[in-house]
């Protein structure tokens, strides 16, 4: 048992160090720079637990972009299906609706009676223009010391729904609830400014009577050639004139008395 460990002593004991290979590296010339390849990994390498600096360590390539951000190339095609949201968005009265352009041309068609009519424009169920004028007719009433606010929009309710009965009985097409409101609407107009007009001077006498008169065939006038050109129904103007004049009577009525 002793001689085995005698043996086990004398196979791992050894006179060989690290200063008599570098004294052997030394002496041979030949062979420095297969020397100097060999003590390069050890003294490149640092010893456990040493602060080496980053800059000294080998990086083959840094990243230079941004955390969540793609670096750009400008060979990399634009994506196409991309859309600014707040740059391409529609004006707000274009979403809600509101083009003040064809608002004045509805009431230049209708303070032109003679005026023909375009029928595109009149099929939009525009109610901007309608409301306002309700508006207008109830504060100038309200002027004159007549609050009618209610019988106003009652008889403008009233009204287009028998309207709109009765267009569609007479036309092919057909015509819808808007349509109907903003045409009856736009053509309030005049009946706005006979309002206006009994705020400076009374109505109730023969050149009172002869406005209201006026107003109201101006008023039909306006509202029968829209019809008939936004529904295609020539040679019926009369026939719409008339219930529409029934309508504005009621207006001036409430107007002159």
């Amino acid at each position: 048992m002793s001689s085995f460990e005698q043996f086990h002593i004398d196979f791992y004991q050894s006179n060989y160090t690290i200063e008599d290979q570098e004294e052997g590296c030394n002496s041979y010339g030949s062979d420095k720079n297969l020397c100097e390849n060999r003590k390069s990994p050890a003294e490149k390498q640092p010893a456990g637990g040493a602060f080496v600096p980053s800059d000294m360590l080998p990086s083959p390539q840094r990243y230079s972009g941004q955390i969540l951000q793609p670096a750009y190339s400008p060979d990399t095609p634009p994506q196409l299906g991309y859309v600014d949201g707040f740059d391409e968005e529609p004006p707000l009265l274009e979403e809600l609706g509101i083009n003040f352009e064809h608002i004045w041309q509805k009431t230049l068609t209708v303070l032109n009676p003679m005026k023909p009519a375009d029928g595109s424009i009149m099929n939009e169920t525009d109610l901007t223009g309608p409301m306002v004028f309700c508006l207008a007719l109830g504060a100038t009433l309200l002027m004159a010391g007549k609050v009618h606010f209610g019988y106003v929009y009652g008889m403008s309710a009233m009204g287009c729904l028998a309207m709109h009965a009765l267009l569609n009985l007479m036309s092919v097409s057909g015509v819808s609830h808007g349509c109907v409101a903003s045409v009856l609407g736009y053509c309030l107009l005049p009946m706005v400014i006979l309002s206006s007009s009994a705020v400076v001077f009374s109505l109730q006498g023969i050149p009172g009577t002869v406005l209201a008169l006026f107003i109201i065939g101006w008023c039909s006038l306006s509202a029968s050639k829209i019809f008939t050109s936004a529904l295609a129904m020539e040679g019926q103007q009369l026939l719409i004139a008339y219930p529409c004049a029934l309508l504005y009577g009621l207006f001036a009525l409430l107007t002159v008395f």
